[in-house]
């Protein structure tokens, strides 16, 4: 009896178990280490453990896939970022001492987030490497994220809590150090006490900003 053939990009009976958050996953490491240009289908396809026609099927081209692994981190980190920016704006309202410690919860819920994901940090970098390429990923993505924190800031010195001028500047020299100190864990150089001693840093920056004065 012979076995029917698959059709082009037909993917197979045993491959279909493979959901396209595997390959979403597999592809974020290799996107993350190596860059959109370095990376094939086929190695996508070999990191998740399916043929490249499954991975056409599930996600279609590279650059869809691409797309799919900066979106996959947003929804994670704009979940986690949502509740922190809301307390925070929330919190302008009650007085700078309320203020600031919602503020101090703010940045630890990001540096969580990007130590638990460090994955998020090497898609970024890589990104941000080509200024001039897959931009839109930046408004799609990142900035609305920055933008909502600013927000918070400027909400804040709108209300006499804090002096910030320029929230925009603030929130990317913030994010720039936190993404430095994960691309140190990622060397694998570091380990829990730099995890310590950079959180402490980033909070000694806040209170010098921000803090009131007695």
């Amino acid at each position: 009896m012979t076995t029917p053939r698959r059709g082009p990009g037909r993917p197979r009976s045993a491959d279909r178990v493979a959901t396209p958050e595997a390959i979403v996953v597999a592809a974020t490491g290799l996107f993350a280490r190596r860059g959109f240009d370095a990376v094939g289908m086929r190695e996508v396809a070999a990191a998740a453990g399916v043929d490249v026609a499954t991975v056409h099927h599930h996600v279609g081209t590279k650059a869809a896939l691409y797309d799919a692994c900066f979106a996959r981190i947003h929804e994670a980190e704009s979940t986690v970022l949502t509740q922190a920016t809301g307390a925070a704006r929330a919190a302008v309202g009650s007085g700078p001492v309320t203020a600031m410690a919602a503020l101090h919860e703010l940045l630890d819920s990001f540096v969580d987030f990007l130590e638990d994901r460090p994955e998020t940090t090497g898609l970024w970098l890589r990104r941000w490497l080509e200024p001039d390429r897959h931009a839109e990923l930046d408004e799609r993505y990142s900035n609305p994220l920055y933008r909502a924190v600013e927000q918070v800031l400027a909400e804040a010195h709108a209300a006499g809590v804090l002096d910030e001028p320029d929230p925009h500047l603030a929130v990317r020299s913030l994010v720039w150090a936190v993404h430095a100190h994960v691309v140190g864990l990622l060397s694998g150089a570091a380990g829990a006490r730099q995890r310590r001693e950079f959180r402490a840093y980033a909070h000694r920056w806040l209170d010098r900003m921000y803090a009131p004065r007695p």
